[in-house]
């Protein structure tokens, strides 16, 4: 029994010596002919390394800041009748925001217009005394006394007639005062008073706060050490400044440089003017600001993607002649948007491997699939 184990134990060697010599004799050749062709050429995208002169962002933390805001006060006292908005509501200019009873103030402009006629008769009535007597004091019928003070009489009744018009001024000046209306185009706050309250005139009570967000501001500091470039730049032109929220860009213009540099931070203050027509940028909020200060001449530069990080650092592979792919060692300067600088390691117009880097090693044969368009800088 033992004899005859030995004896298949013994077949089964020689047959798999056998399989193993004709597998590297090359009696399977055409099976691995047909797997290393399945595998020979990987399938990779490709960017063309450009060269080009890109503009360098200064990135900062930016606070939206409303483009005016009006606290709205009543300017007479009276009880408050209606309210012509609800919180939050977007006004325009002239909208009427507020009624205070406008009665009191409709019966003190009828009293002045009484008063006004009443002053009115008695200058008539002055005047004609004045008319009247003045070719008697020449014939010395009258003492010159006693026209001097009908004189006296016409001017103070003048006089009151001019009063009484300014308090009809007045009165509708108060009565205009009853119908507040919004001084700006904006979006409205929470409200302080409601109808049926006595509101005070000149009152240090807010009825309401409106803030105007188109156009709105974007406040941020940068270090001062950028201060040069940024005033020479704007000086050429206005500055192009990005606003970043929520992932929505809008883009603005630099408006304000401050006037002194904040020596407690080494910062100075900036703000940029943002025509908002989305809202998309609302007050007290923080953004991602970025504005270009540089110019980078000449800069080489591939997409984010090409780079690769490895043991001795960043390296692409480029795409030869061939169609094969050397491992490529390179030294990267700044990123600016999706794409990166390089400084040292490549040439425009050599091609490197876009994606499909993991499959690949130094000197593999790859097949340049299309690729979506890149855009180069930020």
């Amino acid at each position: 029994m033992r004899k005859k184990n030995k004896i298949i134990i013994a077949g089964l060697c020689t047959l798999a010596v056998a399989l193993g010599y004709a597998y590297y004799s090359g009696d399977f050749t055409s099976s691995q002919k047909t797997l290393t062709a399945k595998n020979a050429s990987i399938k990779v995208t490709a960017f063309t390394v450009t060269e080009q002169d890109l503009p360098l962002p200064l990135q900062a933390i930016g606070t939206v800041e409303a483009y005016s805001t009006v606290s709205v006060q009543s300017m007479v006292t009276g009880q408050l009748l209606k309210v012509g908005f609800k919180e939050g509501d977007y006004v325009k200019k002239g909208q009427l925001l507020f009624l205070i009873d406008p009665r009191p103030f409709i019966a003190d402009l009828n009293q002045a217009q009484a008063n006004l006629a009443h002053d009115q008769a008695g200058l008539e009535n002055a005047l004609l005394q004045v008319n009247r007597n003045a070719p008697l004091v020449k014939k010395g019928y009258i003492s010159q006394q006693d026209f001097d003070q009908l004189v006296a009489n016409q001017k103070a009744a003048a006089a009151t007639v001019d009063g009484d018009k300014a308090a009809i001024n007045t009165a509708n000046l108060q009565l205009a005062y009853t119908k507040i209306n919004s001084p700006i185009n904006g979006h409205t706050g929470s409200l302080q008073v409601y109808p049926g309250n006595i509101v005070q005139a000149g009152g240090s009570t807010t009825l309401v706060s409106i803030t105007q967000i188109q156009p709105i501001y974007v406040s941020f500091s940068v270090p001062q050490q950028y201060l040069a470039a940024i005033q020479a730049q704007n000086a050429a032109s206005p500055i192009t400044v990005s606003a970043n929220v929520e992932g929505k860009t809008e883009q603005g213009s630099l408006s304000f440089i401050d006037n002194s540099v904040d020596t407690s931070t080494g910062t100075i203050q900036l703000k940029a003017t943002f025509s908002n027509k989305d809202h998309t940028l609302w007050p007290g909020e923080f953004v991602n600001v970025s504005l270009p200060t540089t110019i980078l001449p000449h800069a080489i530069i591939v997409p984010n993607n090409a780079v690769q990080a490895g043991q001795n650092g960043a390296y692409v592979y480029v795409i030869n002649s061939d169609s094969t792919v050397t491992y490529q060692s390179i030294q990267t300067g700044p990123m600016v948007g999706n794409s990166t600088v390089i400084l040292k390691g490549l040439q425009a117009g050599q091609q490197v491997v876009l994606d499909g880097q993991l499959r690949l090693t130094n000197g593999s044969s790859v097949t340049v699939i299309p690729s979506p368009s890149i855009a180069s800088g930020s």
